[in-house]
């Protein structure tokens, strides 16, 4: 097996570690394929190097399906973090890395609005008050469970992987490959919505695999830029105003 070495902080090791770990878990069901940890240990992680290709419609279709598996495998609680994981996650690039509240709810609603948006909001420095109060505005209808369609109370979370963007998603000749999760217990549209976000290649594929495991909630296609906003508003926080001003427009459009 080739090797590929990274180093950071030993937390940021183990976080990393910790959620490569937990998505693999779900190979032996069918899950997404997720590069092996191959050993984590102060401030270096070795994990098997992928040999990059071009994806091609069926392995993108076969990957959706493969996704939708890795999420039916759930989580102890919308917001939980790997098994065994205690305190907070981390969110962000290497090397600038912000907490990520790993804080546990009854439904997807809650979770967004006090875990994902609320934290980021008090961040972004080019927000006033009356900026935040539409963000307040969302989390309260978030909080009420009006988004929350088949991933409300009583419902399994989604096993996510966070920060499913394009780039973090290898494709070899015969599958994709996850890299670099930011994992918690939530809803499958928040991983849908960031292979979106940057434009993964044959993404209508990916959808069509995916729902052929598992169908998505009516009106999923409408909710996509709410399922977007957390890595919006992180990008806001670390690189500033084009950002804050696409959350704000979204925030703008649920309420």
């Amino acid at each position: 097996m080739e090797i590929f070495s990274k180093h950071g902080t030993e937390r940021a090791v183990d976080w990393e570690a910790a959620g490569l770990r937990w998505l693999g878990q779900a190979q032996d069901d069918g899950g997404a394929r997720v590069a092996e940890v191959v050993s984590a240990e102060g401030e270096r992680l070795v994990i098997e190097r992928i040999s990059e290709s071009s994806p091609d419609r069926s392995i993108a279709c076969d990957f959706g399906a493969r996704l939708a598996r890795t999420h039916q495998a759930g989580a102890e609680a919308y917001g939980a973090g790997p098994a065994g994981w205690e305190g907070s996650g981390l969110q962000g690039p290497a090397g600038n890395q912000l907490e990520l509240p790993l804080n546990h709810h009854s439904n997807w609603g809650s979770m967004w609005a006090q875990e994902r948006i609320a934290p980021l909001v008090r961040k972004v420095e080019d927000y006033g008050a009356h900026e935040r109060g539409v963000f307040g505005e969302l989390c309260a209808l978030l909080r009420e469970g009006n988004f929350d369609g088949s991933y409300g109370e009583g419902a399994i979370p989604a096993r996510v992987h966070g920060d499913l963007w394009a780039g973090n998603v290898l494709w070899t000749e015969s599958e994709a490959v996850l890299i670099d999760p930011t994992p918690y217990g939530g809803h499958p549209e928040d991983d849908l919505a960031a292979l979106a976000l940057f434009g993964a290649p044959h993404l209508d594929d990916i959808i069509q695999g995916y729902q052929q495991v598992s169908p998505l909630d009516k009106g999923w296609e409408d909710r996509v830029e709410l399922h977007q906003l957390h890595l919006l508003l992180l990008h806001a926080v670390l690189f500033g105003a084009d950002y804050a001003r696409q959350a704000l427009k979204v925030a703008r459009k649920y309420i």
